[in-house]
């Protein structure tokens, strides 16, 4: 981002995880809590690009491997005739997905957890941040008042 910035980036998907990374703003005065904030959201968006990337990784060998092992029990070969890559139908590809699913569950559900674990602790965060923010302001109006 140029240095005259002062919002965060967003940049495009990921190839691997297809989350977008994002670049964050660092006021030149970030106080303590506010610097908490912004590292538990990193934090946050690197466990997340950590677990798709992976997720995303297996989920696709996987289905490789499930395509070419239906297509080899029917005696077809991985590319058609004319070289187009050959597919299943609907209903072989949504046994893959159940199945890819229910061997995943546990990780889904420690994501699960741990998601929510990093989003109350960011709106925690958030909240003190913006609470001091809110006073900051009232000190700085009441100041202004007086004088």
């Amino acid at each position: 981002p140029p240095a005259h910035s002062h919002s965060d980036w967003i940049g495009p998907p990921d190839k691997l995880s297809n989350l977008r990374p994002v670049i964050f703003y660092v006021p030149p005065e970030e106080s303590a809590l506010e610097r908490r904030l912004r590292e538990a959201r990193q934090e946050a968006q690197a466990s997340n690009q950590r677990f798709w990337a992976r997720h995303n990784r297996a989920f696709r060998q996987e289905k490789e491997e499930f395509i070419y092992s239906r297509l080899k029990a029917k005696g077809l070969e991985m590319r058609d005739e004319s070289g187009q890559k050959a597919t299943l139908n609907a209903e072989e590809m949504a046994d893959f997905y159940k199945d890819f699913l229910s061997k995943n569950f546990k990780k889904h559900l420690q994501y699960n957890r741990d998601w929510y674990k990093h989003n109350f602790r960011i709106t925690f965060l958030m909240g003190r941040v913006a609470l001091v923010r809110a006073l900051r302001w009232l000190r700085r109006r009441k100041k202004n008042v007086e004088q």
